[in-house]
């Protein structure tokens, strides 16, 4: 089964952006060393607990950094960016680094209203019409006949390309995933923070399947949370802080990724549902992900950490290669 990495780049309370990169990379070297298929960046705005704010220049230091593991972005948000744009940028990464970049593709702007109006200058073009159309343009761009237009001429993404982006689409609702099937694209469901049951989603992700010139039958990933430890209460403990994440979401005092000192003086008393899915010993933790492979009949595994130091992260993901 093979097993990827989904990096928000968070920010520690005392830490800097610089900090959070220095880390990402440090995770993105020990997953290529670990043997990893996939290492994802993910696309959030204006939010103090994460630095990962444009996928295509973390992409690009990531892959300069690493040797053989696939990059890509978990996802870039459509709805915030020109298509043309994000083609040719995702043409010249793989031009770059051929056959070693991703493109993963996400509906939610990743953003609250007004940071969404600072990326595209408008708030046009984010329905469920402009973002098939916007995908629809994409594929075309990033392949060999591109887009003819009415003017007579051929718009393509890069004038000479030897390959070209693996395309996913991103989603934690069943929209995504009937729109993927009808496309005929790879489908990760997004079950860190989805609320819906992942072995139905995927489902009807089978179900609206239509076969692609990429794709001729289904091919799935599911993403979820994960922290080990070598004691089921060391890793609750080392869990603190994405409960603390959890909260601060539903209350809207989103901070940086606090240390789990704090979070346990915070979290005291208080009963916090949410936060990492799978909490616990690295056999504990391998089990529920072999249940959730199981019941969702996934071809690939995506994992993500919520912690506070990278040292968390990195000792996470040995304990599930290993």
């Amino acid at each position: 089964m093979p097993l990827s990495v989904l990096d928000l780049s968070p920010v520690r309370a005392g830490g800097t952006t610089s900090d959070a990169f220095t880390d990402t990379f440090a995770l993105a070297g020990a997953a290529d060393d670990l043997g990893l298929a996939r290492y994802w960046v993910a696309e959030h705005h204006n939010m103090p607990a994460v630095a990962a704010t444009t996928p295509p220049v973390v992409i690009a230091a990531v892959a300069a950094r690493t040797q053989r593991i696939r990059v890509g972005s978990g996802g870039v948000m459509l709805p915030n960016h020109s298509p043309y744009v994000v083609a040719e940028q995702f043409a010249a990464l793989e031009a770059i680094h051929p056959g070693r970049i991703d493109l993963g593709i996400g509906r939610a702007p990743g953003a609250d209203q007004v940071t969404a109006w600072a990326l595209r200058r408008t708030q046009e073009g984010l329905g469920h019409e402009e973002f098939d159309e916007h995908l629809r343009l994409l594929r075309a761009w990033l392949s060999p006949t591109g887009v003819r237009t009415g003017m007579g001429t051929t718009l393509t993404a890069t004038p000479a390309a030897s390959s070209y982006p693996e395309i996913w689409l991103l989603g934690s609702s069943d929209y995504s995933a009937r729109l993927a099937g009808r496309l005929g694209l790879r489908y990760c469901y997004a079950a860190h923070f989805g609320q819906l049951d992942p072995a139905g989603v995927l489902a009807l992700y089978r179900e609206a399947f239509v076969a692609s010139a990429e794709l001729d039958a289904p091919y799935a990933m599911v993403c979820t949370s994960v922290i080990t430890a070598p004691t089921d209460a060391e890793a609750q403990y080392l869990a603190g802080p994405s409960r603390v994440m959890w909260a601060s979401l539903r209350t809207g005092r989103l901070g940086p990724v606090v240390s789990p000192e704090e979070a346990e003086r915070q979290l005291a008393g208080q009963d916090v549902v949410g936060g990492t899915k799978l909490v616990g010993t690295p056999d504990a933790v391998r089990a529920g992900l072999e249940a959730l492979v199981a019941d969702t009949g996934a071809a690939e595994l995506m994992v993500t950490s919520t912690a506070y130091d990278v040292a968390t992260r990195i000792a996470t993901l040995c304990d599930l290669a290993g």
